[in-house]
């Protein structure tokens, strides 16, 4: 299976400074507070090529910009950050909702 993060082209949903490793010494509050970080991390970028992606449609519809291959691009770019967010999100309740299933 290729790596994602190896696909060019695509903004990164990972941050430039290494991901905060759980010490198996560390708390739950600690483990919970890094995944709630780096969950809005990502959250944020998908967000800002949005912004990007609606700033670009706008200066093209008024004549500010007229590289129509540009904006389709950064558009793509956008929707693609965006269903694949979605996909993640949709793997995560299935997992969870299967660990509720789970008998103890």
């Amino acid at each position: 299976m290729p790596d994602l993060n190896t696909i060019t082209g695509l903004p990164s949903v990972q941050s430039n400074t290494p991901s905060p490793r759980i010490n198996p010494g560390s708390s739950p509050a600690e483990a919970q507070g890094k995944f709630a970080d780096q969950l809005k991390n990502a959250i944020d970028k998908v967000n800002q090529t949005q912004i990007e992606s609606d700033q670009k449609t706008k200066a093209l519809a008024s004549g500010e910009i007229d590289n129509l291959h540009e904006v389709m691009i950064t558009s793509k770019k956008a929707s693609i950050t965006m269903q694949t967010s979605i996909e993640v999100r949709n793997k995560v309740v299935e997992a969870y909702k299967e660990i509720m299933r789970m008998q103890v």
